[in-house]
């Protein structure tokens, strides 16, 4: 029976494959491997983070030949990857040529840019160490927390980004996200010594903006108000949708912050819970009403 009843199966998936629905990616341009985004993550994790992501002792004798070892593995796939998404994006206009030679400049820029996230996320950890009393010791942060990783992460897609490298960014970004349950689009502008406090829930869209010593809590969103659509319905794209927070800001567990025009000024704190559609001038406090409790004894 099941010699014809497998073949009629198949025969009806394929033939679904012939509509043009969009989620269909035959005949095209080889799309960059996932997987192979996730390794060449954890390579760039291991370069900033040298000695914390490894089962062996790394010594100071064989550093160069470590990070030979993991910048080659980088360079070599990273390269390859980002051909595979440019032609993507080029479709058949795309010169292979001129793409790959783009794919290696690129791959060489995002190398040289390493010395200076190392130096931001020494921020970052440092922001997390002197923003929580429950840390031990710089080590605790770049083992456990999450919000060190999501951001370390986040400092590599984002320069890729910038350097308009179509897929492989948001394909870091969701695999933080995965990991340490913090969405932070690529898109996202973040400043030094940021710290993100236990982390689960937080959600930073593509056009925030984020000064200097900034600190977030669980649950935090930054995000759009609503989808804008020009006259012909098409959904509008490359406004700034998400909100700005200066330096010193702080926003506790639960916040929704939403906007493009929506400002939180220098040093303002924004309690938890707070759902936020318009600026807030400088050094401005901003909690909800206490809500009223009902105490009743039921024996």
């Amino acid at each position: 029976m099941s010699e014809t009843k497998l073949p009629r199966i198949i025969e009806s998936i394929v033939s679904t494959y012939d509509a043009e629905d969009g989620i269909n990616h035959i005949e095209g341009s080889n799309l960059p491997s996932r997987d192979r985004v996730v390794e060449i993550t954890t390579n760039f994790l291991a370069v900033l983070f040298p000695g914390y992501y490894e089962k062996l002792e790394l010594s100071k004798a064989n550093l160069t030949y470590y990070i030979w070892e993991k910048i080659a593995f980088i360079y070599h796939h990273l390269s390859r990857e980002i051909l595979k998404s440019l032609k993507s994006a080029c479709g058949s206009l795309g010169d292979e040529g001129k793409l790959s030679d783009e794919s290696i400049e690129i791959t060489f820029a995002i190398l040289r840019k390493i010395p200076n996230i190392r130096q931001q996320l020494r921020g970052d950890v440092r922001a997390a160490y002197e923003g929580d009393p429950a840390a031990q010791s710089l080590d605790e942060i770049i083992l456990s927390y999450p919000g060190i990783e999501a951001v370390a992460v986040h400092r590599v897609a984002h320069e890729l980004h910038l350097l308009k490298v179509p897929l492989i960014p948001r394909i870091m970004s969701e695999y933080a996200h995965n990991k340490t349950g913090i969405d932070i689009h690529p898109g996202a502008t973040i400043g030094s010594n940021f710290f993100v406090d236990h982390g689960t829930g937080v959600v930073i869209g593509e056009t925030t903006e984020i000064g200097n010593n900034v600190r977030l809590y669980q649950g935090v969103t930054l995000g759009a108000l609503s989808i804008q659509k020009d006259a012909s319905g098409n959904i509008v794209r490359g406004t700034k949708r998400h909100p700005t927070l200066k330096d010193n800001v702080i926003i506790y567990s639960g916040a929704t912050i939403l906007g493009g025009k929506t400002v939180v000024g220098e040093y303002s704190i924004i309690g938890g819970s707070v759902w936020l559609t318009e600026s807030v001038p400088p050094y401005t406090i901003l909690i909800n009403k206490a809500p009223e409790l009902t105490q009743k004894r039921y024996l």
